[in-house]
This record gives structure tokens, sequence and C-alpha cells, in this order.
């Protein structure tokens, strides 16, 4: 569950009292996503979101977040607009937290995603891609190499708490990527955590794609290396290559890749795989027992690591010549 803290309606009818929002008539807490605090909130308005930023999510980062969202929806993508406050200003406070009320999306993530809807998520993953294009601010990938050794280096002396030999197999891993990391790749705004729960259908229409708080400038294709690595293998942790080629082609049906963008992918792939993987091993050894957050298992994007290993091309993944 992803409350982290608590508002009292009080509070909240003040805060919204800063905005063209209407009568607060109910809200609730939010039992998804792991970063932030949200409520759902029926005014007489409609219903809106509200998002608490926590202390994982850096203050400074905020404009950059926002300003991305208002410049992709008036670039015609389909995304959550933040309202502006009476004063103009995108952000407000509420508990102790920055505080913003975003747009509602109609639509609801896939449990079961199919072939046919990992072709509308390649297609607006390169839509976003197109759309991003001129936005002025800029956001490093906080969670690339150096990120991943600082995360590592906070992780590895009881890395083989969770399974046997994976201190020396990660230490190796994230050497060989140093090492072999492409350079010079077209890049741009990507969402860096296009997860199935972050894109919402209508039946199966792609209605939207939500949640830009990982959003950074990095090379297109690692993005869409995130969604292959999140949309594309099964339950029991096979690749899929009927949703990998659809995925490609719909991204693909946008913005054609690149020979080196295509001839990148596998080693892409294999930094996507490793990035969740520490992500998600350094939440499984220090969030406490108790905490309202579901911890992931790391050892899903272990075995999706070990996969792209063994990719020799792109071709692997569902790429046409």
């Amino acid at each position: 569950m992803a409350v982290y803290t608590d508002i009292t309606e009080t509070d909240l009818k003040a805060f919204l009292a800063e905005y063209e929002a209407g009568e607060l008539l109910s809200y609730k807490g939010i039992a998804e996503g792991v970063e932030n605090s949200n409520f759902l909130l029926h005014t007489s308005t409609g219903p809106l979101i509200l998002t608490l930023y926590e202390k994982r999510v850096e203050k400074n980062d905020l404009p950059f977040f926002l300003g991305l969202m208002q410049h992709l929806a008036d670039r015609g993508l389909s995304c959550p607009l933040p309202l502006p406050r009476k004063d103009g200003a995108l952000l407000g406070e509420l508990s102790g937290r920055p505080a913003a009320l975003i747009s509602f999306l109609e639509g609801m993530w896939l449990r079961k995603p199919e072939a046919k809807h990992c072709r509308e998520v390649g297609k607006a993953l390169a839509q976003m891609h197109v759309a991003g294009e001129g936005f002025a601010l800029k956001r490093p990938n906080a969670l690339s190499l150096e990120g991943w050794k600082t995360l590592w280096a906070r992780s590895k002396d009881r890395a083989d708490e969770v399974e046997k030999g994976l201190e020396d197999e990660i230490g190796g891993e994230i050497a060989f990527l140093s090492q072999n990391w492409p350079k010079n790749l077209p890049d741009g705004v990507i969402h860096a955590d296009l997860f199935p729960d972050n894109v919402f259908f209508l039946n199966d229409d792609l209605s939207g794609l939500i949640d830009f708080y990982f959003a950074c400038n990095d090379f297109l294709v690692y993005d869409l290396s995130i969604c292959i690595n999140a949309w594309c293998f099964e339950k029991d942790g096979a690749y899929n290559i009927t949703k990998g080629m659809a995925m490609i082609e719909g991204y693909q049906s946008v913005r054609p890749l690149s020979q080196a963008e295509a001839a990148a992918l596998p080693i892409l792939s294999r930094g996507s795989a490793l990035r969740f993987f520490l992500t998600r091993l350094y939440d499984w050894l220090t969030t406490p027992e108790g905490a309202l957050v579901v911890k992931k298992d790391p050892l899903e994007y272990l075995k999706k690591l070990r996969f792209h290993r063994q990719v020799a091309s792109a071709a692997e993944y569902g790429l046409r010549a």
C-alpha cells in the first residue's frame, strides 16, 4: 500500500481552497505505487488525484516531472495533467509534504497483457519520445551506471542472503556493463518506469500513461528495453517473443530504430534488468517488516538478467530485419 503520510479532512479542505477544484465530497488512499502517497478525491467538479511527494522524491525534481506532464499533454499525449493553484503554482504543501493535484485519467491497468496490448504500449512509448522533443528542462538518469554502483555498494555485503554467489555475479555484471555501455545513441526524455501498472486501458484501447516520477534524460532505446523487461516475460520467467515482436513493431511504427540502437538493445536490456534487480534488492534488504509496502522479489529480475546475457542480437527479442 502506498500511503506513507496520513491527511486530515480539515487540512485537505484547506489545501483544496487554493485550487478551483470544487467542494470535497470524499477521499481515499490508493493502495498502489511505491514512491509517493496517493489519494483519489471526489469533488463537485469530478475526480482528481492528490499526490504527496515523499522523501525518496527530490523536491528540486518536481518542476521537471510536473512540467513534463504539461509539455506532453500540450503535444497530444494522453497523460495526467497537474492542476494549477489559484496563484498559478503547480505545487503546494499538505501534511508537511510537497503536494500536487493531478487530473484523473480513465482506465485500468492490465493484469494479463497480450501481444496486442504490447503493440499499443510500444506505439505510445515512441509517441511520448517524439512529444518530449523540445522540453527545456533536463534531469540526468540517477539510476544508470553510477547509481547502480551506489545501490550495489549498499547491498552487496548481504546479497548472498538472497542467493548464494550473488555478490560475485552482480559485481562482475556491473564491471562488464561499465566497460561496454553504449555511447552516442539518440537520447531525449524517457519515462524510465513504464510497467503495466503505469499504462491505462479502456477495454483494449490504451487510454494513457501515468507516473512520470522516474522520468529523465537518457537513450531513447533504453526506455524500450525497460518495456521489454516489464511486458514481454511470462510469470514463469520465459520470454514471449510474440509480445516482444509486437512491442518493437508498435514502437517502430512511430519512431524507427537506427542500426546502432538495434545493435545496443541486448546490452541495454541487461542494464535495465540490472537496474530493477538492484532497486528491488535494496528494498528487499532494507524495508522493515510491517511497513505498508509490498516488497517486490528481486530474483524475478535476476532471471531476466541471466536471459539477456545469452542474447546475441535484437532479432531474438522479435526485431524484424
